[in-house]
């Protein structure tokens, strides 16, 4: 059974008046097709954790439960940040940078950041690199300041919040991009590789949302698709 997340590193933080804390995650690493993106959450310093009760990790939602999240989140945050990589970039630079520059970009968006608490990934100075001269000025204190976690969206409620706020933005624009390449489904499953997936670019080839530097799409351009 997933564990619940809460505010308990938070409050070790809060404690000693480390006030501006940000939870961050990431949606869309895996798939074939379309951005990834990133979200930072920053709650108030000792908001009641009953106000978040049923919130946790992103994929343990049903669609529903995420779309009414992603509106109490907005709504009881002191700040929130969201950002995305666009396939082209993260076929230029890999998928681990992409994902950290849209994660860096969301944390520049907050009117201020003491501390991180991320999922899975944490930061070197290389990686700031990754951003404009102005943005890294505004963030690059962080690297300091940062602490990763394994299934963070378990462990720590603004790490959840931010898993809902990256996972809705992006399943919506892959929704709307349905519209724009209707043959391939996006709007079904995200870009990710399931059969339905495979089958469609078997037929059709890859589009411009697809990430040619990745495996399966890359052997099929190799073999003329």
């Amino acid at each position: 059974m997933p564990a619940i997340p809460s505010f308990a590193e938070e409050q070790q933080l809060w404690s000693q008046s480390t006030m501006a804390v940000a939870g961050l995650d990431e949606a869309g690493r895996g798939p074939w097709a379309g951005p990834v993106y990133a979200a930072a959450v920053i709650f108030p310093a000792g908001l009641d954790a009953s106000k978040l009760h049923g919130l946790t990790d992103s994929k343990l939602l049903t669609r529903t439960a995420r779309d009414r999240w992603f509106e109490v989140i907005k709504s009881l945050a002191a700040g929130f940040g969201i950002s995305k990589t666009e396939a082209e970039e993260i076929d230029r630079i890999g998928i681990v940078p992409a994902t950290k520059r849209a994660m860096l970009l969301a944390i520049s968006q907050l009117a201020s950041c003491s501390h991180i608490l991320c999922d899975a990934m944490s930061f070197n100075p290389i990686d700031f690199l990754l951003l404009p001269p102005a943005q890294q000025a505004e963030v690059s204190h962080l690297i300091n300041h940062q602490k990763s976690y394994v299934r963070g969206e378990q462990i720590s409620l603004s790490i959840a919040a931010a898993s809902v706020l990256a996972k809705v933005s992006r399943d919506r624009e892959m929704c709307q991009l349905d519209e724009r390449y209707p043959r391939y489904g996006f709007s079904r499953h995200k870009g990710y590789g399931t059969r339905e997936h495979q089958q469609t670019l078997l037929r059709y080839g890859p589009c411009p949302l697809h990430r040619v530097s990745f495996k399966p799409i890359k052997q099929l351009l190799e073999v003329g698709l």
